[in-house]
Order: C-alpha cells, then structure tokens, then sequence
C-alpha cells in the first residue's frame, strides 16, 4: 500500500444515476486536497461533463493508490476481486442496505475520508479464494471470489451429487442441493443463511457449507485457508459455479472444481475506531429487544 495517497479512484454503483451528486462531490473534495482523481469508465457517463481522467478496472489497478466505492457490498464484491490483485487498498461509502464491506456512511464521508488521507485509518487483510473448473483435460473456467465459491443445483433439477477432498485426501461423498467454500468475509453471508458459522475476517481459514444435504450428519467444516479443496460432481442434471454475485459458469458430470486460497489478499481501509463486532450488532440487530 503507498502512503500517502496520491491518486484515488472513484467507483460508483453500476446503472445507478442518484449516485453521480454524491461521487462530484467527493471528487471535489478529494482535488481540493490536492488528491489525483481518476473515475470508473462505467460510471462516468453518469456524471455529465468533467475533467477527471476516465479509466477501466485493468488502467485504475496500475495508476491508484486507493480505490473508493460508492455503493452497496454487492458493488465492493464487483470491484475487489479486479483490484486486489494489483494491491491497490479499498474503502466504502456505503448506499446499499446491509454495509458490510462498505462501512463509512454517506452523511459523515466527506469528514471521514479527508481522516482516511490524513492516516486515520484501520487496515484490514481479507482473503480471497481462487477456483477453476478442470473438464476433460481442459480448463474452461477460473475466477476469484471475495465471499464464496458455490456450486448449486438449478431449480427444476434434483440434487446433484459429489465426492469432496482436501489436500489430495477423500473426506466423503454427498447428495445435496450444492456446496458453498467460503471465505472468513463470506461468513455473512450464503454461508450463514445454510447454517454455516459467522467468522472473524482476520483468521486464516475457508469455510465448507453443504447446502441442503441429504444426510442430516453432513455438517459445515472449518479448513486451513492453505487448503486446496477438489469436488468431483458424480451426478447433475443442472448445475452452476458461481463466484460471489459476477460471474456464473454451468457444470456438468464429470467436470472438477479445485478451490483454494489466491496468493494476495484484498485490503479494506476503515474509519478509526472500527469494530467488526460492532458492525455484527448492527447489521445482524443483535442491539435490538424483543
């Protein structure tokens, strides 16, 4: 991470025009700071005419120091995954509804990111995960994921069956509507709604959700993050691997998924005076009385 910030880029949610006051606003901000600003080229045709050097993820990855999102935690899974592996450090200015990833709240973000530019910032090392579908000797497939890697029946096909090892090791065969491999981040999220355990994101490990499995003994495992985990679908009629929200790929009998852990960490900047715990009380209404 370069320190102190001297060019910014600014990403704002796809196919969303209410987010274009918010996003000149910060830009401004951030030049009267004498901060480089560079925009997101999807985003651009959303802010009218400006002077702001207009760039793709690929240019922004190469050319920022910081990258900052407007938008939801779908928007922030969107980003990372294209970011991290250039190192450039993420923040988020949370519009969406949950905010999980995307903390500092639209009403205090001009104050909190010239903070953020001053140093006041809490960093954070999240994992990601990388897969690939391997198919009759070839690769057709591969893809990071900041939340989850899934693998999922389609809706009108029965359950699919698969064989699952880790680190070259048989560990069972299961019938079940899918598999869900997640990160310490994606606890969360689809892991947590198939009764898999929340995670603290600074610990080194992947998590192994079975989705709806046949047998009641089929439970979620905790895996080192260094794990590499195989599945060898036996049996589907209809079946996806999707890779958190952007990217969905069809399998097929036979085909094999081989999951592990991407080399480089995605970094999230947040506010000082963050709490993962605190945000858990407020997202998940645990401060609420019934």
């Amino acid at each position: 991470m370069k320190f102190p910030f001297k060019t910014v880029a600014l990403i704002g949610k796809r196919s969303t025009p209410e987010i274009a006051a918010p996003l000149l606003e910060l830009a401004a901000f951030l030049e009267g700071t004498g901060v480089g600003v560079i925009v997101d080229e999807l985003t651009a045709p959303y802010l009218g005419e400006n002077a702001y050097t207009v760039a793709t993820l690929e240019e922004m990855g190469r050319a920022a120091d910081l990258a900052i999102v407007l938008g939801g935690d779908g928007t922030m899974l969107n980003i990372v995954c294209a970011l991290a592996p250039h190192k450039v450090p993420l923040a988020g200015v949370n519009q969406g509804r949950l905010g999980f990833l995307t903390d500092i709240s639209l009403d205090n973000m001009l104050p909190t990111i010239g903070a953020m530019l001053e140093g006041k910032f809490v960093t954070e090392q999240r994992t990601l995960l990388q897969a690939k579908v391997l198919r009759e000797g070839a690769e057709p497939q591969s893809a990071l994921a900041f939340n989850e890697v899934v693998m999922h029946r389609g809706g009108a096909s029965s359950m699919m069956e698969f064989e699952v090892a880790i680190d070259g090791e048989y560990l069972y065969k299961q019938r079940a509507d899918g598999l869900i491999a997640a990160t310490p981040t994606g606890s969360t999220a689809y892991a947590l709604s198939a009764g898999g355990p929340i995670v603290h994101p600074a610990l080194d490990i992947m998590t192994l959700v079975p989705v709806c499995p046949h047998a009641l003994s089929n439970r979620p495992i905790v895996l080192k993050s260094h794990s590499v985990l195989e599945v060898l679908i036996h049996r589907c009629t209809e079946a996806s691997l999707r890779f958190d929200s952007h990217t969905r790929f069809d399998v097929c009998e036979g085909d094999r998924v081989v999951v592990s852990r991407f080399p480089e960490p995605a970094c999230l900047l947040h506010p000082e005076g963050h709490s993962y715990y605190h945000t858990l009380r407020e997202k998940l209404l645990w401060n609420k009385t019934y």
